[in-house]
């Protein structure tokens, strides 16, 4: 098993379980719905790749390619870039914090790092 995948993957669904439960509870009275849901998407992809990061761990005591392990990296980016910008535009927004536009490319990015971490995980699959 990929040890570093399978960890990053429990860490950061235990991470998203606990921003999940920030929203629901310590937002509601501070955040729009609107704002809260888009938070929330941050939390539900950050899910998805988390157990991403958990079939990577797996899938490489089966096929141990060398793709898998920059699958992790781009899940991990992916995580960062767009889960996190979604977790940080509500609240700068309730700040009264004006985002820069280029600063928005960064949820775009994520989603990229998301789409090369499935591409890498579906070739390492099939390479072996």
């Amino acid at each position: 098993m990929y040890k570093q995948a399978l960890a990053a993957g429990a860490l950061l669904a235990m991470v998203a379980v606990i921003l999940g439960a920030f929203a629901a509870h310590g937002l509601k009275d501070t955040l729009s719905s609107d704002k809260i849901d888009v938070f929330q998407k941050g939390v539900t992809y950050q899910f998805y790749h988390s157990f991403a990061l958990l079939i990577v761990g797996i899938v490489y005591t089966y096929y141990p390619s060398s793709l898998l392990k920059p699958a992790t990296l781009f899940f991990i980016l992916g995580i960062v870039f767009f889960s996190g910008s979604l977790y940080l535009y509500p609240l700068l927004e309730v700040k009264q914090v004006n985002i820069p536009v280029w600063a928005r490319l960064i949820t775009p990015l994520g989603g990229i790092c998301f789409i090369v971490g499935w591409l890498l995980l579906f070739l390492g699959i099939i390479k072996k």
